[in-house]
């Protein structure tokens, strides 16, 4: 028997004038996430059960961006996408283009388990929710007044807008002269907020799970890195890894896998190799990651202002940060 832990994380590049209500709020969110995680953990619940069950709770909350809270395209709707993956063999499940699925996590699990594949995209993975009868909603319920009106600051400053939860005008005004790009274009103030959970159980089982609403004002049928595989998310017998940030940067980087990979082929501990790829493979890209190993440890990274998270293990260390 080994020892168990867990992380979570609300997303990467968080605004430095974010005001202290809002990281406090942030904080008991993830306080209350990390303890259904401990719980379920104490009583002997696997991994990858853990990992669905605290990104639902996540996805449910509207506060940060995914599930309910999603950012909006630029026609004003939602399209969320999510991924999880069970480390013992390897098994995985990814959705997009959702835009009536209540919880996408819990169909990315469906998909691995009741489908002979490993990604499905809308209309075909709205069409698998309806067949396994998972709760579905209006597209309405996703979008919250908040959003309708950065969405409108973003269209205002022809930008995509990553600091969705900042609405002022001033923020989204700078963004123009941002000099954060994304595959060679300006982008605004970085603060994406996906969401994501890593879990090791008791027995050394690794998964992990990552659910966003992606890009405030984003072109319809943009896919980030969440829902691919190796990219946002990642777990195999050594470790689960979780990834936020720049989504276009951590699929050229394949961040996740990469965490797995140094561990594998370089012999790096869980912390060095979560260290090398932040520092070595974004290629100035801006993202940060949560990751647990089989042997009980966890570790973050990340090369952006902050990252909301928060991480527990079975010896009883326990914190929750955001810078």
């Amino acid at each position: 028997m080994g020892a168990w832990a867990i992380a979570v994380h609300g997303g990467a590049g968080v605004d430095p004038n974010l005001p202290k209500e809002r990281q406090d709020e942030a904080k008991r969110l993830l306080t209350r996430c990390l303890d259904i995680g401990i719980s379920a953990l104490r009583s002997n619940v696997p991994a990858i059960d853990v990992v669905e069950l605290v990104v639902r709770e996540l996805e449910t909350d509207p506060l940060f961006n995914s599930g309910r809270g999603s950012a909006l395209t630029e026609k004003g709707t939602v399209e969320m996408e999510a991924s999880i993956m069970d480390g013992p063999k390897r098994r995985c499940g990814a959705v997009s283009g959702l835009t009536t699925v209540k919880n996408p996590i819990s169909l990315a699990r469906l998909v691995m388990e009741k489908s002979p594949h490993s990604y499905l995209t809308t209309p075909g993975a709205e069409e698998f929710a309806k067949k396994q009868g998972v709760e579905m909603v209006d597209n309405d319920y996703f979008i919250t007044e908040d959003n309708v009106g950065m969405l409108k600051l973003a269209k205002e400053a022809n930008s995509i807008l990553f600091d969705y939860r900042i609405p002022t005008v001033g923020t989204c005004g700078a963004a123009v002269d941002s000099h954060l790009q994304m595959n060679g274009l300006p982008i605004s103030v970085y603060a994406p907020e996906t969401v994501g959970c890593v879990v090791v159980d008791k027995e050394g089982r690794c998964a992990a799970g990552t659910s966003t609403g992606g890009l405030m004002n984003k072109m319809s049928g943009r896919i980030g890195d969440s829902p691919i595989i190796g990219a946002g998310t990642y777990a195999c017998e050594l470790c689960g890894v979780s990834c936020t940030g720049e989504g276009e940067a951590i699929i050229r980087s394949t961040l996740a896998r990469d965490v797995a990979a140094v561990m594998e082929y370089k012999g790096l501990n869980l912390h060095e190799a979560v260290d090398y790829v932040i520092k070595n493979r974004l290629n100035e890209g801006k993202a940060g990651l949560i990751a647990v190993s089989k042997n009980g440890e966890v570790a973050c990274g990340f090369n952006t202002t902050g990252m909301f998270r928060g991480c527990a293990t079975e010896g009883g260390f326990m914190e929750v940060g955001v810078w």
